[in-house]
């Protein structure tokens, strides 16, 4: 079992933040390895929304479905895998603070399939690339919105 708690600070507003994480086709222009996310229904994002993401782990494609099934407006969204090799559930809430937004994730991951056969070292090199693309995504977010 995987669970990971992330937290940073963006100094941009809560609303600008939260409409950039809560967008799912900007993961791959900070999440490593994901080549492309795509919403699979229609209008706007809440509870309900699906998407669908193709990623590339260790050379392996992965292909996953999410499933939005928390959803506050400009303040968190909650997301589960529906279909793949590593059921996930991704919490993103952002709050406001001065002169930014404080942001924290939580992370937590059930291994199945072939990831079952490299055990515990799955979850610390999944723990430790979790936290790079969301220090990547502080970065990543600072540039572009300038």
């Amino acid at each position: 079992m995987i669970k990971t708690v992330i937290d940073f600070d963006i100094m941009k507003p809560r609303d600008e933040v939260f409409a950039y994480i809560s967008n799912f086709e900007n993961n791959p222009a900070w999440q490593k390895g994901k080549q492309v996310c795509t919403l699979t229904s229609e209008g706007p994002v809440g509870v309900g929304t699906t998407y669908e993401q193709m990623t590339s782990f260790w050379g392996r494609p992965i292909v996953t479905t999410f499933e939005v099934v928390e959803y506050g407006p400009n303040r968190h969204v909650k997301f589960v895998s529906r279909q793949c090799t590593f059921p996930l559930h991704i919490f993103r809430s952002v709050e406001p603070i001065e002169g930014g937004t404080h942001v924290h994730v939580v992370i937590d991951g059930e291994p199945t399939g072939w990831f079952l056969f490299i055990g515990p070292l799955v979850d610390r090199l999944i723990a430790r690339a979790f936290m790079k693309d969301y220090m990547q995504l502080k970065t990543c977010f600072i540039s572009a919105k300038k």
